[in-house]
């Protein structure tokens, strides 16, 4: 791949459907709200200011460690605000960002609201002023129990609309099963919501059809060892649900040791509908232009297929489809 090629892949518009709100802070941006509150935040960066894990379960722990310090709805903003100028300089022009209850007002479903309305707003004014459209996905924490997992839920459906689109699970896929949560998933679609569900990253295959076939699921998070059980793939194909694929987290986390044993390609060419993300991008040291130039450099990818990526990906948008035809306008006229 010449300079121009990369040049001309990193350029081209994205859309990004796997992106952790908190996952995605700066570190520096978390560093600067600690010092503003006298919060002391040990064992969470790396001497060189990188976020410090050692493993899955180590991350989320660094992870719920770095959100600790964001105790308020103009925490948040600010937060929407960070995160949205990093997508925007990699070339995202439509994202669609996890938010969890838990963080945002300890699961009550007054301050949710407010949380949700202060993130609102700074989408508003990122859509207008960069021109990047963000969307809300609720998730339940799934380590944090069914439970709390309901709690998750009302707040998605008090709030369900044209800007908050989706509910789903993330967390420690070792925990419990996806049918655990299956009370907090018929919540949320009866109140309208699309859903999704983080599988098939490290308990593999198995993991990714009780996903589809508990929670009743349109899109999986993740799912790469779905490639484990090729009938799956089939299923995958057959029922038309969409992967939301994060190479770079994927290899960063150890689930393979490098882009080239990763199954991306593999899936896409069985005819699995996929969606590149970056999952949580500071802590893998990636952003979406990295990404797509991981895929061009490991597997070949050009930038028809870059473009036939992100058309995909805005047709398995959870957004409604009048934001969904001007999203595709954009690309096709792009």
């Amino acid at each position: 791949m010449d300079e121009e090629q990369r040049e001309t892949i990193r350029a081209l518009p994205k859309v990004e459907l796997h992106l952790h709100l908190e996952g995605a802070a700066p570190p520096a941006f978390i560093r600067g709200i600690a010092q503003e509150k006298s919060v002391r935040l040990d064992n969470v960066f790396r001497e060189d200011g990188a976020y410090a894990y050692r493993d899955f379960v180590h991350f989320l722990s660094v992870y719920e460690a770095a959100t600790s310090v964001l105790k308020s709805p103009q925490d948040y903003a600010r937060l929407t605000r960070a995160v949205l100028e990093e997508s925007a300089a990699s070339g995202v022009i439509y994202s669609e960002t996890f938010l969890s209850p838990d963080f945002c007002g300890g699961g009550d479903t007054g301050a949710w609201k407010e949380y949700l309305h202060a993130m609102m707003e700074v989408a508003e004014e990122a859509e207008r002023d960069m021109g990047i459209t963000l969307r809300g996905i609720v998730t339940c924490i799934r380590h944090f129990g069914p439970e709390k997992a309901k709690r998750a839920a009302l707040c998605a459906a008090e709030t369900a609309g044209n800007w908050l689109v989706g509910f789903g699970m993330a967390g420690d896929e070792n925990k419990g099963k996806q049918r655990d949560f299956a009370y907090s998933f018929d919540m949320a679609r009866e109140a309208g919501l699309r859903l999704t569900s983080h599988a098939g990253e490290w308990r593999g295959p198995r993991e990714v059809r009780e996903a589809i076939e508990d929670l009743r699921v349109e899109r999986i998070g993740h799912g790469v060892r779905a490639i484990e059980d090729l009938a799956l793939v089939d299923m995958l194909v057959e029922k038309g649900i969409v992967l939301e694929v994060c190479p770079g987290s994927n290899v960063t986390l150890g689930v393979y040791p490098k882009m080239s044993a990763h199954p991306v390609e593999k899936l896409r060419e069985r005819g699995v509908r996929i969606t590149v993300s970056t999952d949580d991008p500071p802590f893998f040291h990636t952003t979406m232009a990295d990404e797509y130039e991981a895929l061009a450099r490991t597997f070949g990818w050009d930038a028809e297929m870059f473009r036939s990526l992100a058309r995909t990906s805005a047709e398995a948008a959870f957004c409604d489809e009048t934001t969904r035809s001007a999203l595709l306008k954009r690309l096709e006229t792009a």
